[in-house]
């Protein structure tokens, strides 16, 4: 295998259809973060933990019920190794990491260990080493958010946590009455809300096995079936390479959650490739970076944030995703109808026949995706299980496919090898998003206990004049900002708290609500001033962030118009109870944004494309 990887006939290999590539790179770059958590020998303890860490969470679906102060304590405890100890990066990190790591566990299991007791106490401490543990809690929260993903979201905490300690000083009405110190910290740490809250729950029983189930996916031949194809379906069409970006990053993205992981992963096979064939590279990158950013809103998974969202609607998981596929059709279909709109511009060739796979190898690859896929979905739909319940069974099934290689023949090495990648992938992602929600659950508490969401829905309704249409531009102003700074989660939960109320105030049905702020809490991944998903997929493509933001921006004007969209025609969401109203309103906005895009890229005189822009938001809005 190394000889062929030098043979001198690779150059004619697209990389969009040898996917074995990236593959091999994702598990180079797990060994690369193994060994720079100390020597290669070290792997083995990471992938124990990792192990510890699927088994204690699968566990829990499966065991029954346990307590909130013990499961979600003991998550955390997992949680900490990973962030800061796994991913440290200097001598100091990690050796301070240890040091937090075993205090952190020891507050932890302390918390698990005496569990009744302080249930009794309904969150007030009446100790000083309860006010010590609390406190530690509290900063050891913050510490492993900024060690996770920077420092953005545990300041949005510490100014929470700030107001909660001194609101009392704030003049006027966003002040409060005050809140004794052992009130406040006991409630965020030794009661169910704070850092045990709901949120935690949904990352210790939903999201942590959806996580599992995507490492487990990734380690084994999943990642080359969706390539695969992508590269049959939309590989020969015009603008073929841009479109197989689309259809994988769809694919992909609804499993990992995480736009910025898709552009890094897809985006280091589909960016290469797009430019190989001619593509500007300012496009080859909007292309990744806008089809990865709508992986979040693709069910059937769509995330972390889908979870969340059972959580405080209270819908279910299965309206959920009803309600989100036609608006997430309209999203990639939006995508594909600019990329033929840029075809005017530039020559965008299809991927060459001797490129594309062949349809046996399709077949082959696809049942690594498609098997797990179809007992998740048979088990939701047809069985009636709970989403976290009908993920564990897949998961047990995407682990036995991993004794097969891409041409199904079985390895009990590889199986051992695949296996321990995925408890390393799945432990090291279980972390990070539970450090984020652990995070955003410290400002949900102080919105909760301060009734500083109150203030701001009122401020919202004030500014808006009680109409509708104006508070949902507020709305999506906030979520732009804060999307900014805070990952798209944990931007979603802060602003469905404080904005959710006003806008079912104000009419809206409380899902539509929160499926507006949940996509605009997506807006930061490809606008300007800080556009995660761009820089990615620039830096990848070697252009210019904001050359490849404005492309992104005009092919992705589908996630600042359909948002409006659904509120406009809600019968859009309403795919599971009325189907056919629903195609309809989708066909009329998806002529709309057809126009829209045309209007927007095509090579056309400029009123021609004025007149397009103009009646596609009238078909929308309108029609």
């Amino acid at each position: 295998m190394p000889a062929r990887s030098r043979a001198p006939r690779a150059p004619s290999c697209s990389l969009i259809l040898c996917p074995e590539r990236l593959m091999s790179s994702t598990s180079s770059s797990h060994a690369a973060e193994a060994a720079a958590s100390g020597s290669p020998g070290v792997r083995l303890p990471w992938v124990g933990l990792g192990a510890l860490s699927v088994v204690f969470h699968l566990g829990l679906i499966f065991y029954g019920l346990t307590p909130a102060l013990v499961s979600r304590p003991l998550h955390m405890a997992l949680i900490l190794p990973w962030v800061l100890v796994f991913a440290a990066r200097t001598p100091w990190q990690r050796w301070s990491g240890w040091a937090l790591t075993l205090l952190g566990v020891a507050a932890c299991v302390w918390i698990a260990v005496n569990e009744q007791a302080l249930s009794g106490q309904y969150g007030f401490i009446d100790t000083p080493l309860q006010m010590v543990i609390g406190g530690f809690l509290i900063v050891l929260a913050l510490e492993t958010a900024r060690r996770a993903i920077g420092w953005p979201l545990p300041l949005v905490a510490a100014v929470a946590l700030l107001y909660a300690f001194f609101g009392q000083y704030v003049p006027g009405e966003f002040g409060h009455p005050g809140l004794p110190a052992a009130s406040l910290v006991g409630s965020l740490t030794i009661a169910e809300g704070g850092l045990w809250g709901k949120l935690t729950g949904v990352s210790v029983g939903v999201v942590a096995i959806f996580v599992i189930f995507g490492a487990v996916l990734n380690a084994g031949e999943a990642g080359k079936g969706f390539m695969n194809l992508a590269g049959l379906v939309a590989g020969r069409l015009t603008g073929g390479g841009a479109k197989v970006s689309v259809v994988s990053s769809a694919l992909m993205g609804s499993i990992s959650g995480s736009a910025s992981a898709n552009v890094a992963s897809t985006g280091a096979i589909t960016i290469p490739s797009m430019t190989r064939l001619g593509y500007p590279r300012a496009l080859a990158a909007a292309v990744e970076a806008v089809a990865s950013s709508g992986g979040q809103i693709m069910p059937p998974l769509m995330g972390a944030g889908a979870f969340v969202m059972v959580e405080l609607t209270g819908t279910p998981y299965t309206d959920i995703m009803a309600a989100a596929m036609l608006p997430a059709l309209l999203y990639f279909a939006t995508v594909w109808m600019g990329i033929n709109a840029y075809a005017t511009r530039h020559d965008l060739r299809p991927v060459a026949d001797e490129d594309r796979p062949a349809l046996r190898e399709v077949w082959m690859t696809g049942l690594f995706f498609a098997v797990p896929f179809a007992v998740l979905l048979e088990r939701i739909f047809h069985a009636g299980n709970t989403p976290q319940y009908a993920a564990s069974l897949a998961i047990f099934v995407g682990a036995a496919l991993l004794w097969l290689d891409s041409r199904l023949v079985p390895s009990w090495r590889g199986l051992f090898a695949r296996l321990a990648e995925a408890m390393v992938l799945a432990g090291r992602q279980v972390a990070t998003i539970g450090a984020i929600i652990i995070c955003a659950s410290l400002v949900i508490g102080v919105l909760a206990m301060t009734g500083l969401g109150v203030k701001v829905t009122s401020a919202i309704l004030s500014l808006s004049g009680g109409a509708l249409w104006p508070a949902l531009l507020l709305t999506a102003l906030a979520c732009l900002v804060l999307g900014m700074e805070v990952p798209t989660t944990a931007a979603y939960v802060i602003c469905v708290s404080v904005a959710g109320p006003a806008l079912t105030e104000l009419g809206l049905p409380p899902l539509l609500a929160h499926l507006f702020v949940f996509w605009y809490a997506l807006l930061s991944t490809i606008t300007p001033p800080v556009c995660g998903g761009v820089f990615i997929a620039a830096g990848m493509a070697g252009e210019s962030w904001i050359k490849v933001a404005l492309r992104a921006m005009s092919l992705g004007v589908g996630l600042y118009l359909i948002p409006l969209a659904m509120v406009a025609r809600p019968g859009i969401i309403h795919l599971a109870d009325a189907p056919w109203r629903a195609l309809a309103e989708t066909g009329l906005v998806g002529v709309g944004l057809l126009a829209i895009s045309y209007g927007l890229i095509a090579r056309r005189s400029p009123v021609w494309r004025l007149v397009l822009v103009v009646a596609g938001l009238a078909v929308i809005f309108l029609g």
